[in-house]
């Protein structure tokens, strides 16, 4: 079956009314918490997974995808209003977006953020689309040893691609590792590292880490900070560009969109990365930078296109090789267990129906966003003056309530707190989460690789270099890591960073 005929396919799964649902209830979600600083979407994604239990497999991953990338469109909106953004990865759009509300340009602002995601969303997923079917045939080949090596490398490219110190980026790489053997061995049926606590059998919950250390961490630091931002409360109107700003802006969108796509497919890439490179991008292209943080609206444009690009580009190594490569991802890669789902290429031979339906629900998503988003702002606003300290709490009793459905069961919600407390201590001291969360869910996954592959080659360990592509992404990763120990790679690398920081 050609492009053509998947994309029917997929329309005709993303188009049922129970579907459409989902998918409006993912953007409407997604928005929501986009909106509200410090609630990501891994958190809430952790928090609704108990209720994806009774849905149809594909209805949940709509949804939750749904969640993702209208976190997106939703974080743009508090950090041209509020000069905070909801949203890691538009963090870079209040530099500009913020100084062009305050100019009077709030709408302009708002509409280039939009349109920009609108534009990348559609073409993003159109690059899925093309991109999946010949990466999904080249994973059909891989072994125990290709599926290892390509594990490994996710974790070096992880490792360098990660926000911060790369030292505190390995540490918590190797203690996700270490958290994610906890339980029984695959083999053996013998208890690890479970320490005579029966809940631990079983492993520690994905939805306990991500909940603790995205959830309860990021609310509980959000509450502590005393910092007031300038909220623009005037109504806010005329949200269309002029003749002028559309011409600057829309070699932005293109330039965003295209590094974003990219970007998406890298390990610990994703949205952040693509939005904070983009930034970066227009600076340098730029025939006057100092307009940079003054309201430049290619300040807007770039980052804004490319963390929609970003977000939906992170869905191809999950659909077609199996491997999370950001932790909105990995707990993707829960949903899907959960309904009896292996990650990979399998599922596009032997669920297509699912495969090319969330995949074509992704522009389904982002026409609805692009639709509601606009006209909600003034309601976005208003949910912007509740007082944090009446709406934190209430949320971390509906995380609490999520995590004991899962299993009915006091210990989950114990174990959240406990990983909410590591995740404020990894807050003060400036430690990235994110690695630990892809360390915690490719670690079972890579030991059980590489334990089947030395048992198919009896032992032999020469089996990871004799096999070509193996071979080829354990070069890969040994260039990585020359590329950690350069100089200059890594005084480039603190630069796009920085560029979200100043």
């Amino acid at each position: 079956m050609d492009l053509i005929g998947h994309l029917t396919m997929g329309f005709e799964v993303a188009l049922t009314p129970i579907n459409l649902i989902y998918a409006l209830i993912g953007a409407l979600v997604g928005t929501l918490i986009g909106v509200l600083p410090g609630i990501g979407p891994v958190a809430t994604i952790a928090m609704l997974l108990p209720t994806t239990y009774a849905l149809q497999p594909v209805s949940a991953l709509i949804m939750l995808a749904g969640i993702y990338y209208g976190a997106q469109y939703g974080g743009s909106t508090t950090s041209i209003l509020l000069n905070m953004p909801g949203e890691t990865s538009s963090a870079v759009t209040c530099l500009d977006g913020h100084q062009m509300a305050l100019k009077g340009q709030a709408g302009a602002a708002l509409a280039i953020a939009a349109i920009g995601s609108f534009f990348a969303g559609c073409i993003s997923t159109i690059f899925v689309a093309t991109v999946a079917v010949p990466l999904s045939e080249l994973a059909l080949k891989f072994g125990p040893a290709e599926y290892c090596s390509l594990m490994i490398l996710g974790l070096i490219g992880a490792v360098v691609l990660a926000h911060g110190s790369l030292l505190k980026a390995i540490a918590m790489i190797v203690l996700g590792l270490l958290l994610g053997i906890v339980g029984t061995d695959v083999n053996s049926g013998t208890a690890r590292f479970a320490f005579g606590i029966p809940e631990l059998i079983d492993g520690i919950g994905i939805v306990s880490v991500a909940m603790g250390l995205f959830g309860f961490a990021e609310i509980i630091t959000n509450l502590e900070s005393v910092e007031k931002r300038e909220l623009v409360t005037s109504k806010v109107s005329g949200l269309w560009l002029s003749k002028v700003q559309f011409r600057e802006a829309w070699p932005a969108v293109l330039r965003g969109t295209g590094l974003g796509s990219v970007l998406g497919l890298l390990p610990g890439g994703g949205a952040m990365l693509a939005s904070f490179a983009s930034y970066a991008v227009e600076k340098k292209v730029s025939n006057d930078p100092t307009r940079f943080g003054k309201g430049a609206i290619q300040g807007v444009a770039g980052p804004e296109s490319a963390n929609n690009a970003g977000a939906q580009t992170s869905f191809i190594p999950l659909l077609t090789l199996g491997i999370p490569e950001n932790a909105v991802m990995a707990l993707m890669v829960g949903a899907m267990t959960i309904h009896n789902i292996q990650p990979g290429p399998q599922v596009m031979t032997s669920n297509p129906a699912l495969f090319w339906g969330l995949v074509t629900s992704m522009w389904v998503g982002n026409l609805m966003l692009v639709v509601l988003n606009l006209p909600m702002i003034g309601m976005w606003v208003k949910l912007l003056q509740v007082p944090y300290r009446m709406l934190y709490p209430a949320i971390l009793l509906f995380c609490a309530i999520g995590v004991y459905t899962i299993s009915n069961a006091s210990f989950d919600v114990s174990q959240t707190a406990a990983f909410g407390a590591l995740g404020v201590l990894f807050v003060k001291l400036e430690c990235e989460p994110a690695p630990l969360l892809l360390g915690f869910v490719l670690g079972p996954m890579m030991e059980e690789n590489l334990r089947r592959a030395l048992l198919l080659s009896r032992g032999d360990p020469t089996v990871f270099l004799t096999r070509p592509l193996s071979l080829d992404m354990l070069l890969a990763a040994v260039a990585l890591l020359l590329l950690i120990v350069l100089p200059n790679f890594r005084k480039k690398r603190e630069e796009v960073f920085e560029e979200g920081e100043t």
